[in-house]
């Protein structure tokens, strides 16, 4: 004799009119699918007849009478829910829940049992079933079941779409978000474990930039200048573009203060000369003057903005160098690794006496014609160090020295120590006049 497969049915008429009045908004959403699992043909169909599906936003697209065939109509179908009897030929009602969560994860399950027994409870709310109702399935409880479980999954289905609109709208800006952060850090504005944790949201390198500099300029600040906005703002935009070129795929982000001046920061160590290259490139290609001061950076996360200060302030002194120093120190900077650099050589190319130009270098860099050139020597050798394998009188040799010796001692009074100490210390033990090179 065959249990009844439904007792009751909907009789309230207030009922009714809500079932209408809520499959007037369902309806014009997509239709979850459900599978009904039972091994009686005549539970199956009560619960297909006794439902309005449609009025639920639902539709049966599969049964099933053992709990084998139940998971491949699942997997096959892809279905939203499915109604599962805990006592089934093949595989049991867990044991089904169990597959589906790692087979079918994103279905929800919803237990029709003829067993009230708490370890089956028990076991269903550990596995994140959804409800639990008893044969013989009364439809009115079963209609209020999944129509709950209708509406929380319409809830999740929101949230997901609001996560994912969020996340779409945050990857549109990544550029921006990363260019923020990076002036704030560099100003000040970020620190503690907040940086690690922006960097991998951001998707940045973990570690602190290699490099950090600024390009500035100074036309574009002046008081008296009749540039329109528009026409300002298309330049440093062109500015950034030319940077951006040069630097080519190494990890960087370039960013702007509101004062107009473009901070660097790359996680890559640029070809040699960069600042140089960049007030070059840009003088070429738009014919404006600028600024640029890269520094190389060795320290923490938290220290970066001491280095970003340095470069505002050394860019900031560009503006007071006359045009002759600029071209002499880009002169010593291009020509270092020449064993006859002098201060001859270098005042023939000015076109200016050596006398008159050790005089303006001293009085505008603070710094002979012999200190420019040794630090200008030194950081490059300092670069190879840390860079290559090179042998130390190799390094001698490409940085302008003739004998290792001349280079050692050089080195060592810049920098504290001697190369092979720097080379086997890693950097670390570097003198704080080192700063200067």
């Amino acid at each position: 004799m065959k249990r009844a497969a439904i007792s009751g049915a909907w009789t309230n008429p207030e009922d009714a009119a809500a079932s209408v009045a809520a499959a007037q908004t369902l309806q014009t959403a997509e239709r979850y699918q459900v599978l009904i699992a039972d091994d009686e043909p005549i539970i199956r169909e009560g619960i297909r007849d006794a439902i309005d599906w449609d009025g639920l936003g639902m539709k049966v697209v599969g049964e099933a009478e053992d709990g084998e065939e139940a998971l491949e109509l699942a997997v096959r179908l892809g279905v939203d829910i499915i109604l599962v009897d805990m006592n089934m030929p093949f595989l049991n009602g867990i044991d089904l829940i169990r597959r589906l969560q790692d087979e079918c994860p994103g279905c929800r399950c919803l237990i029709i049992s003829g067993h009230d027994e708490f370890a089956y409870a028990q076991e269903a709310v550990r596995l994140g079933v959804e409800d639990y109702i008893l044969k013989p399935v009364d439809a009115g409880r079963l209609h209020a079941a999944l129509e709950r479980l209708h509406q929380r999954m319409d809830e999740e289905r929101k949230r997901t779409a609001y996560v994912k609109q969020a996340a779409d709208q945050i990857e549109r800006n990544i550029p921006l978000l990363r260019q923020r952060f990076c002036l704030e850090w560099l100003e000040g504005l970020a620190e503690g474990k907040d940086l690690t944790e922006q960097l991998a949201f951001l998707r940045l390198p973990p570690e602190p930039p290699v490099q950090i500099g600024i390009v500035r300029w100074p036309a574009a600040e002046a008081r008296q200048t009749v540039m329109r906005e528009n026409d300002r703002q298309l330049f440093l935009f062109a500015v950034e573009n030319i940077i951006s070129e040069l630097l080519g795929d190494l990890p960087h982000v370039l960013f702007r203060d509101p004062n107009g001046l473009i901070g660097m920061c790359l996680w890559q160590t640029a070809p040699e000369e960069l600042d140089c290259t960049i007030e070059q490139q840009i003088s070429s290609c738009l014919n404006i003057a600028v600024h640029a001061h890269v520094e190389q950076y060795a320290g923490e996360l938290e220290g970066a903005p001491n280095t970003y200060r340095l470069c505002r302030e050394l860019v900031y002194g560009e503006a007071r160098l006359s045009p002759l120093v600029r071209r002499a120190r880009q002169l010593i900077q291009e020509g270092y690794a020449d064993r006859d650099l002098t201060l001859e050589s270098l005042a023939s190319r000015l076109q200016v006496s050596a006398v008159y130009l050790s005089r303006v270098l001293k009085k505008e860099l603070n710094d002979s014609f012999v200190t420019l050139v040794t630090h200008t020597r030194i950081r490059k050798a300092v670069q190879l160090l840390d860079s290559t394998a090179l042998p130390i009188h190799s390094i001698a040799e490409r940085v302008g020295y003739d004998t290792q010796h001349y280079f050692s001692t050089a080195f060592k009074k810049t920098m504290g120590i001697s190369p092979a100490q720097y080379r086997k210390d890693g950097g670390t033990g570097r003198n704080v006049s080192a700063d200067r090179v």
